[in-house]
């Protein structure tokens, strides 16, 4: 686990793109939704909702990687190709990383 948790240059980009407020706004936003997708990939996983998983799971892979949390996106990316899983090991590795990110996107959007 080497690689950081956000690469600070895809985070600085979008807040030079889009402005620091903005990002912030961005990054709350996500940390606000993303409990949701989290919650919807568990069901659909649980319902055999192959096309509701991989939604979900693209939605927490682009997320992720707007904001730079690379790691996330490709274990995001990784359960989106890799279709409905009954095994829950990838999902709570998914659950922790994005702990790590959420702990260090809030670090970066304090004022």
């Amino acid at each position: 686990m080497s690689d950081p948790v956000i690469d600070m240059a895809v985070y600085k980009e979008l807040a030079d793109t889009a402005g620091a407020e903005f990002a912030a706004e961005l990054a709350g936003t996500f940390m606000e939704e993303a409990p949701g997708m989290f919650a919807e990939l568990r069901a659909a996983q649980a319902a055999g909702k192959a096309d509701d998983f991989r939604r979900a799971a693209h939605s927490i892979k682009t997320n992720s990687i707007t904001f730079g949390a690379n790691r996330l996106g490709a274990m995001a990316r990784d359960i989106e190709l890799g279709g409905l899983i009954a095994d829950a090991a990838p999902l709570d590795a998914l659950d922790a990383e994005y702990r790590r990110v959420a702990a260090a996107l809030t670090e970066l959007t304090r004022g």
